[in-house]
């Protein structure tokens, strides 16, 4: 754990205003709700950076030195760790994107590429750092038409050739010539494909493997890996039969005359192999361990490579798998695994650099932060307030902000805290990717899975606790298969049971709430086809549905909350529906994107009705349901959607910026 302190704290002033509302009423009839002013002030408190640290997404060794990518940081950046001092020596800062998830070095250990994340098109993703001058800023070379770089790799001639994604076309296999400047698009080997992570390449050869990472289901890809001949320019599948089910090819690497090949995982777990390069029909493959493989390296015989817990082993002469053992910490989710003087060189995302000796079982940890990296405020995950504390989660941590003190801690979590909630004094939190419900006890300082679920079931949305049957609840989506899931615990017997896809095959639970044992869950279909929005009335002892209603949105549902008998929901295009759940009746719907419009959250606190997006907070009246700006222009730094919660007192917490902040309103209805 590492304590942060952060800075004082200051009190802010943040009024609701607009013009009055359009006439809203109990009509069904659909309106467009200006937001009114509100009757008073809400006092908001700073509470500083919500989660702090050099979150990091990728890493490549060059001669002693552990070159390093940051995520979800300002500014974006490449860190040089040097092993043998173990101090940080050198770093550069990136134009544009927010995450670097793909580093590589050309053979000759001058050039350093480097490919980032953004959430939209810019003039560069692409950018190469010249080591032999580290102070001097690594240059942008110019973009890749898909949106996100996810990997790199260097041919021995000193050509790259670059994958990723996040466009509305399917992935591309890009080259960049360092001797002409060009970047090029050599092709699209498989337009099914919604994702590519996985590039190698040799003096004759690339290597493109692709498949689905989200948005999956109906005849959405399976994974897919492709040959690129350099000189005849044609693409051939190579995919072993053995990895076609798996939902994508995660990994690869060329080791002397053979291709290192990884899948990931759903239902099924992960599968890991080496291809002849000379014949890919001549292969070997076998089943990994977890639903992760990714991060080749090689010692001796032994291919070396992370799943999502820590580092395994791969023989090719027995065609096995098996752990490493070691004495030493925890590595979580793993960024880089390279090879030095017989040992593994492995990047966690704790924030640390660990230097594994499979034949002594010993690991030597390099701290980040006291090595040097920078600590920077980071965008976040899901905020839960109670007992006291507010709990923020951020990439591999949960930062912990004692109220009424500047104290901050990190907890170390593997994933993502992507929503959670505060039961007891306890906290709950859906860990995205596939880690269930994890529990934390404040009082004795034990953090640790509470509930694991099939890890299709990868990632939790929103967290809600159903006090009538004592439960944990979560909505789930299931990335690479369509669809979703609840998730129910019950924290005093610890019984966890599941439900899949209880809204239907095409929808996730975006939305959650509960009402004298009922569970509300809120459909959110992202295909371009199918329905989307609905609204189930859910049985979570029983596990069966009651009934469900179509609340008439062109979006799905982005949040739920209850407030006596009405069910409240916002829609991912600003749509505000109101459901009397006595006569299961839609009874009031109205246009709110003056105030939301995407991504939203909902909380019920002092008998009204919040929520935040990505730019407001608001509140709605209790009678009317018309809507009141809180606090204007919030812009949270939000990873993955915007989330509100209150603690005992009612005071609700979210995000300015970067900060968390404390806000207490008083609305007088």
């Amino acid at each position: 754990m590492n304590n942060q302190h952060l800075s004082r704290r200051t009190v802010l002033q943040a009024g609701g205003f607009a013009g009055l509302a359009a006439a809203i009423g109990l009509s069904v009839n659909s309106a467009t709700a200006a937001p009114t002013a509100g009757p008073a002030q809400a006092a908001v408190v700073d509470l500083g950076p919500a989660v702090s640290q050099f979150a990091l997404m990728s890493a490549v060794l060059v001669g002693d030195t552990v070159y390093i990518g940051s995520r979800n940081i300002e500014p974006v950046q490449i860190i040089a760790l040097h092993l043998p001092t173990q101090k940080v020596v050198a770093r550069t800062e990136l134009a544009t994107g927010h995450s670097i998830q793909a580093l590589a070095a050309d053979d000759s250990g001058r050039y350093l590429y480097a490919g980032i994340l953004q959430k939209a098109a810019s003039q560069a993703n692409l950018y190469r750092w010249d080591l032999s001058t580290p102070d001097k800023p690594a240059e942008a070379l110019g973009r890749i038409a898909d949106r996100d770089v996810r990997a790199l790799a260097v041919a021995p001639d000193g050509v790259l050739y670059a994958v990723g994604g996040g466009s509305s076309t399917a992935p591309a296999l890009w080259e960049y010539d360092p001797a002409t400047g060009e970047v090029r698009n050599v092709g699209t080997p498989d337009p099914k494909v919604s994702l590519a992570r996985a590039v190698a390449a040799t003096r004759t050869h690339a290597y493109f493997g692709a498949g689905t990472t989200f948005n999956g289901g109906g005849d959405a890809s399976r994974a897919a890996l492709y040959a690129y001949d350099r000189s005849a320019k044609t693409f051939t599948s190579i995919a072993p039969t053995e990895m076609q089910r798996d939902p994508s090819i995660r990994d690869l690497a060329v080791f002397g005359d053979k291709l290192a090949v990884s899948t990931a995982g759903s239902t099924e777990e992960s599968k890991v192999g080496l291809l002849d390069l000379a014949d890919p029909s001549t292969y070997k493959v076998t089943t990994s361990i977890g639903k992760v493989a990714k991060s080749f390296t090689m010692i001796g015989d032994t291919v070396y490579y992370a799943n999502e817990e820590g580092l395994l082993a791969y023989r090719p002469e027995t065609n096995t798998v098996s752990p490493v053992a070691y004495e030493g910490p925890e590595l979580g989710e793993i960024w880089g695994v390279d090879s030095r003087d017989g040992k593994a060189v492995v990047t966690s995302a704790y924030g640390f650099v660990a230097q594994i000796d499979p034949a002594a079982r010993t690991a030597a940890e390099i701290d980040l932060g006291k090595a040097g990296a920078p600590m920077a405020a980071q965008t976040v995950m899901g905020i839960a307030a109670g007992g006291g504390y507010v709990y923020v989660g951020g990439n591999a941590i949960i930062a912990r902000h004692r109220l009424g003190s500047d104290k901050v801690v990190n907890l170390r979590a593997p994933g993502e805290a992507k929503d959670a909630i505060v039961v007891d004094r306890l906290l709950y939190t859906g860990q995205y990717n596939s880690q269930g419900i994890w529990r934390y006890n404040p009082r004795t300082g034990s953090l640790g899975q509470a509930a694991h679920f099939p890890s299709e079931q990868n990632r939790p949305l929103d967290v809600t606790y159903d006090k009538d049957n004592g439960l944990v609840l979560a909505g789930v989506q299931s990335d690479t298969e369509g669809g979703g899931a609840l998730w129910t615990y019950h924290p005093r017997t610890g019984r966890y049971r599941h439900f899949a896809d209880p809204v239907d095959a095409s929808q996730c639970v975006r939305g959650i709430a509960t009402r004298e044992g009922v569970t509300y869950l809120g459909g959110d279909n992202v295909a371009p086809t199918g329905p989307r929005s609905t609204v189930v009335a859910f049985d979570p002892v029983a596990g069966k549905e009651l009934w469900r209603i179509d609340p008439e949105q062109t979006a799905g549902v982005a949040a739920l909350a209850v407030r006596g008998r009405h069910l409240y929901g916002l829609s991912r295009k600003g749509g505000l529906f109101v459901i009397d759940i006595p006569r299961r009746k839609l009874i009031h719907r109205a246009d709110v994107t003056s105030v939301s419009n995407g991504f939203a959250a909902l909380v019920t606190t002092k008998g009204v009705v919040y929520g935040v997006s990505d730019k407001n907070v608001f509140r709605f009246h209790p009678e009317t349901f018309a809507v009141t700006t809180v606090v204007a222009d919030i812009n949270g730094g939000w990873y993955s959607g915007s989330h509100i919660a209150a603690d005992e007192q009612g005071r609700l917490y979210t995000m300015r910026g970067r900060n968390l902040v404390q806000i207490t309103d008083d609305p007088r209805y």
